[in-house]
């Protein structure tokens, strides 16, 4: 430890805080959409976003089909139809899904046929086999009159070829791969994930594969936060933990600049050894530090070179609620992924709640019985959020939530 370091024996309590908003806005203000992009086979891609529109090259589908199972006909062949005075029609062949008629279908002919395969030609309809009784000399009674087109699947009704089919920015859902792979597409260029370097601190912080001494506890911090991050649409590089010097410090920094965002956790509080701020204040450039926000005010933000900066707090629950809370909406805006709307479960709560006032807080809850019942424990106490189903945001100016009040719970 360097003579300046000796120095610094007294605490340095935070005296102002933002509030929660005001952290947000200068969090995504301080962010831009990335526009690195990489190449992905088709089958990868999912999730991902768009980064060049993809525009078909063929029809889909790329002939008339039958919409269902049944039989090929001629529309106005079966006009008048009914259970009491059927038309009768000669079937002239089969046609399987993947297989090309070979003759047309004439005056006074149906042609069996399975949904998906190609409309022979001469036929205009399609009428349901639910529809329809065979009879012992080749042919087949009809019993509902069918329209031109009925049941039929027309050329290009789904995509045409020329047209888009996803646009620069789509979000690849399930339905959008499927519709890629409609038009015969292998892969597509997509925005890279952000790199979210996360930098665990202290000299009691070991890494799990270590043997645990006295005073020594494992880190949580990489894990839940890699986690997070990765479910947001990002790539987490975990780094070994720096020890509580500026040295070590400011060589975990150097090592993590080449991430799009960089997350200590540990080392932003107020303590002799809480060195981040004066690490952010040497190296770039302090946003903030602290915010009116339980659990989790000692949070620090800044830049380095560009480079978005946290100071997490280095207890578990604090350091997580602060990723759900602030590193979310950050990392998604950076993944071009649209704003993230946590699934809301509205149910009484069990217990009472006394809240901090001025301060808003993040309240874990677990579902039980159709109620929320309290779960948060402390913010050094992981199973907070590990027995917790969801969260409830209580704003800063509220003290008290009763029991029995609806409460909107904000599923993990």
């Amino acid at each position: 430890m360097s003579a300046n370091e000796r120095q610094r024996v007294t605490m340095r309590p935070i005296r102002e805080t933002i509030p929660l908003e005001e952290a947000r806005a200068l969090i995504l203000d301080a962010s831009q959409p990335l526009d690195r992009t990489e190449r992905l086979a088709l089958a990868d891609a999912g999730g991902r976003v768009i980064a060049k529109p993809v525009m078909s090259t063929l029809d889909v589908p790329p002939f008339d089909r039958a919409a269902m199972d049944g039989y090929a006909v001629r529309a106005e062949e079966t006009f008048g139809a009914g259970r009491n005075d059927p038309k009768a029609l000669r079937v002239v062949g089969t046609i399987h899904a993947g297989e090309m008629p070979r003759e047309p279908v004439g005056p006074g002919e149906a042609m069996e046929i399975a949904t998906g395969a190609p409309m022979p030609d001469g036929a205009n309809a399609v009428v349901m086999v639910e529809e329809t009784e065979r009879n012992g000399s080749g042919g087949v009674r009809i019993f509902t009159p069918v329209y031109p087109r009925q049941n039929v699947g027309r050329r290009a009704s789904d995509i045409g070829a020329g047209s888009v089919v996803v646009s620069s920015g789509d979000l690849l859902t399930p339905s959008r791969i499927g519709a890629l792979a409609a038009v015969g597409t292998v892969d597509v260029e997509v925005y890279a994930k952000p790199r979210i370097a996360l930098i665990p601190t202290g000299n009691e912080v070991i890494q799990s594969s270590a043997r645990l001494e006295p005073g020594q506890i494992y880190d949580v911090n990489r894990f839940t936060l890699g986690a997070l991050a990765a479910s947001h649409g990002c790539a987490p590089m975990p780094l070994p933990p720096a020890l509580d010097t500026l040295d070590a410090l400011s060589a975990a920094m150097d090592a993590a600049l080449d991430a799009d965002v960089v997350v200590f956790s540990g080392g932003s509080s107020v303590g002799e050894r809480d060195l981040m701020i004066d690490l952010l204040g040497a190296r770039g450039e302090i946003l903030f530090h602290g915010i009116a926000v339980k659990p989790g005010k000692p949070t620090l933000f800044g830049r380095v070179n560009g480079t978005p900066v946290f100071g997490m707090p280095g207890n578990p629950t604090s350091c997580l609620s602060n990723g759900y809370l602030l590193l979310v909406p950050m990392i998604r805006k950076m993944a071009r992924l649209p704003e993230h709307r946590p699934h809301l479960v509205r149910v009484p709560l069990a217990r009472r709640i006394v809240s901090t006032t001025g301060r808003h807080q993040f309240y874990t809850v677990r579902l039980a019985e159709g109620t929320a019942v309290p779960a948060f424990k402390g913010s050094g106490d992981i199973t907070s959020m590990a027995h917790a189903d969801g969260y409830i945001e209580i704003p800063a100016q509220t003290d008290i939530v009763e029991a029995g009040e609806l409460v909107d719970v904000k599923l993990f």
